[in-house]
């Protein structure tokens, strides 16, 4: 798998796969945010999710994949840190806001800043109809948090600062994705970089998660939350494996443009499951979001 997966990089072939790579992290991407964001308070469901998956990846860092090679120490450390204050801004926004209107404004700044940073670290460059692509995909991502901001009913009083937090949380998703294709780019197994990803990121969120439910009058049932959390460590694994895949097999850019059509999962999502309205304005906004990708596509 390694060996293929070597063989396609940067070929027509490679292309191909890191866009269905893509549109898959999109779908899932939009299923972890709102198993954040739904039954459970988010930090807990985030220290449930990430104590899961950091312990289904142990085994294969320790025992089945290659070990890092030196260089590659350095790099994880500063992932660490990435991630840590991406959860920490990305949780505290979902305790503010409602996931109709925080998730659309984290995703929208992202791919922006994405893309000058794969044309800062990697030289990566637009056409003038991708950039096109990239401003139809943001206007509607953005409309569809402003419209969504415009027929809230709850949160109002802490809307500020959610949008604010929702923000910096997209600084820090454009960061993420950047600095981890340079981590997976930098050792020679992918699954190398995956799996001890994983086990190093489940450090950090459990402790905090089971400080916050020790506090509580009321704390949620272990087994219900931990359940969420073992279904949303397998998510994270294809999901985020998914977008890094596709971030070694072709450019950063595009593939991080490509999974903000997560935004329109989302708002299905939104509306399905989480029972939050979508009407045919907000279901405009996501066939422009859904425009912007194929014209990122298309117009490379």
């Amino acid at each position: 798998m390694t060996a293929w997966l070597a063989s396609i990089e940067g070929t027509e072939t490679g292309h191909t796969v890191a866009l269905y790579l893509a549109i898959l992290a999109a779908f899932l991407h939009a299923v972890f945010g709102a198993l954040q964001k739904g039954r459970h308070d988010p930090w807990l469901t985030r220290g449930a999710i990430d104590v899961s998956y950091g312990l289904m990846a142990a085994p294969f860092a320790l025992f089945v994949v290659p070990w890092p090679e030196p260089h590659m120490w350095p790099i994880f450390g500063v992932v660490f840190l990435i991630h840590v204050a991406y959860k920490v801004l990305q949780a505290w926004a979902y305790t503010k806001g409602d996931f109709t209107v925080v998730y659309p404004v984290v995703r929208g700044t992202g791919p922006l800043f994405t893309v000058i940073g794969a044309y800062l670290l990697f030289s990566e460059t637009f056409t003038l109809i991708q950039w096109l692509g990239v401003g139809v995909l943001l206007a509607g991502i953005y409309g569809l948090a402003l419209y969504n901001l415009r027929n809230l009913e709850t949160n109002r009083d802490t809307l500020p600062m959610a949008l604010g937090l929702a923000v910096i949380t997209g600084l820090f998703v454009a960061l993420y994705t950047t600095y981890d294709a340079y981590g997976i780019r930098a050792t020679e197994n992918p699954f190398t970089f995956l799996a001890w990803f994983f086990m190093i990121d489940g450090i950090f969120m459990p402790p905090i998660a089971y400080m916050r439910w020790r506090r509580m009058e009321n704390p949620p049932t272990v087994g219900p939350l931990m359940t969420r959390g073992v279904i949303g460590g397998f998510v994270a694994f294809f999901s985020f494996g998914s977008i890094m895949m596709a971030t070694r097999l072709d450019k950063v850019g595009e593939a991080a443009v490509l999974r903000e059509t997560s935004t329109v999962f989302a708002a299905i999502i939104g509306w399905l499951v989480l029972k939050e309205t979508v009407g045919p304005r907000r279901i405009a906004l996501m066939a422009l979001i859904a425009a912007g990708a194929v014209i990122v596509e298309m117009g490379g």
